[in-house]
């Protein structure tokens, strides 16, 4: 079976829409070009995140070497003229595609060198996401999740809700089970943006659920069962 070119694996996992119908059915009945497809893109998630972190450590010499290795770069002075004639007229394509490989090799590569202290500098990286849709109730309702980690291991869950608000009431955010028979209360949404910090040992492949949901003034801290949206966070 043929698998996708690594190149575009590389380039999907930076976000560019390059892949056909074809590669897309491939990737989903393939098990080995969907992993390499996400361990690409966490490579990608976790590059970003170091963006605004100020100067990283830099990786031992062994870790270029090994890139090279896995790419299969020969040195400028060995390379033959007859390989270097051949890519010109793709090299500004060739080159964009080499370096997104190169990129994602790289952080892995580092990670695996030990300089993963260098690049978990910086902002949380995004784990999973959620598309809020509303209940019957609340047609107009639109909304979206994000959990984070930190370089700590906090989780976050950072909740935005467009819908409207009523003055005798207060929006209340929960984590549900998959299967609905649990739930936690993450506390009151009182912005339209809002980010609440995951209780060390929830387990958030279980508590997937992401539900905002209108709470009466009335003291109880149960779910009131009149939710405005609701959505599953699904990783990466």
């Amino acid at each position: 079976m043929s698998h996708v070119d690594p190149e575009l694996l590389a380039l999907m996992a930076l976000g560019e829409h390059v892949a056909t119908p074809d590669d897309d059915r491939h990737i989903a009945a393939c098990a080995a070009c969907a992993e390499e497809l996400t361990d690409l893109r966490r490579a990608a998630r976790v590059g970003r995140s170091t963006l605004a972190a100020g100067p990283l450590l830099a990786p031992p010499e062994r870790v270029w070497t090994a890139i090279s290795d896995e790419l299969g770069l020969a040195s400028a002075d060995t390379a033959p003229a007859r390989a270097r004639a051949r890519r010109e007229p793709t090299a500004r394509r060739g080159a964009r595609t080499l370096w997104a490989l190169a990129a994602g090799v790289a952080l892995i590569a580092a990670i695996g060198a030990g300089v993963w202290t260098a690049v978990r500098v910086g902002a949380p990286v995004q784990v999973a996401e959620a598309l809020l849709e509303p209940f019957p109730d609340h047609p107009e309702a639109r909304g979206a999740a994000v959990l984070e980690e930190a370089a700590d291991g906090e989780r976050t869950v950072r909740v935005r809700l467009d819908a409207a608000t009523e003055s005798d009431s207060y929006r209340e955010v929960w984590l549900i089970t998959r299967d609905a028979s649990s739930l936690i209360s993450l506390g009151v949404l009182s912005d339209d943006e809002q980010s609440f910090v995951v209780p060390r040992g929830i387990d958030t492949s279980n508590y997937a659920l992401v539900d905002v949901s209108v709470e009466p003034l009335d003291g109880d801290p149960a779910h009131s069962g009149d939710s405005i949206v609701r959505g599953e966070l699904r990783a990466d």
